[in-house]
């Protein structure tokens, strides 16, 4: 399909799209055709009460003399026809209805998409602007079958979590200190940049055949 074929598919398309506009006119019309259907029953009801199936001869098979079988017999017909344009104009407006419905839920689907793509444009925005996280310590030597050497830290790892400690929150040693003594036995969340890249660690306090509960030295850096 060439550029032209595929703009004027899609005039044609948007020129075909059901308004809301359109379905208030069905329903107009609508409208119109069952106060065509009512009158028409009225011309009934006025002859005798006639309705659409009572018989227009007498008991002898003569032509009854106190109805007007012309205005009878027409609004009859006028009932049938008004009935059918009355179904399908019903299935244009259903028709529509659905329509409108399901181009409702395609506009609100496009919306959440484009809602979530910003969302996330802003995120990976601030993200690029804070850049990478800053460490705040460095492990500076860590002592053979340690529990900081089970957890898997190495000598120059820098440091930018350590349990709840991180560069926002992170003043001194003591910080590292205090988390330390709070959580015997506990494992912690230890996040350190090795050789450039992020490491996510679970280093768990413990009594061991060394000094203290980690088996390691951690110095600040200078911020």
């Amino acid at each position: 399909m060439s550029d032209e074929e595929a703009r004027q598919s899609g005039a044609s398309s948007q020129a075909g799209a059901v308004t809301v506009s359109d379905v208030q006119e069905l329903m107009r019309r609508k409208e119109e055709i069952e106060a065509q259907i009512k009158a028409n029953y009225d011309v009934l009801e006025s002859q005798k009460g006639i309705g659409m199936n009572e018989p227009l001869v007498d008991c002898e098979g003569y032509p009854r003399s106190d109805v007007d079988l012309y205005q009878v017999r027409t609004a009859r017909h006028n009932i049938i026809c008004l009935q059918n344009d009355h179904k399908a104009v019903m299935k244009q407006v259903e028709e529509a209805l659905h329509q409108l419905h399901a181009r409702d839920k395609e506009k609100q689907a496009r919306d959440m998409a484009e809602a979530h793509k910003e969302a996330m444009n802003r995120k990976l925005d601030q993200s690029e602007s804070q850049g990478p996280p800053q460490a705040f310590a460095k492990v500076n030597s860590i002592s053979p079958g340690s529990p900081a050497s089970i957890a898997g830290l190495q000598v120059d790892d820098e440091i930018v979590e350590f349990g709840s400690v991180n560069t926002q929150n992170f003043q001194s040693l003591h910080n590292i200190g205090s988390v330390v003594q709070h959580s015997e036995g506990k494992p912690l969340n230890v996040t350190v940049i090795r050789s450039g890249e992020k490491h996510q660690l679970r280093l768990v306090p413990t009594r061991w055949a060394g000094k203290g509960l980690l088996g390691c030295n951690i110095i600040p850096l200078q911020r």
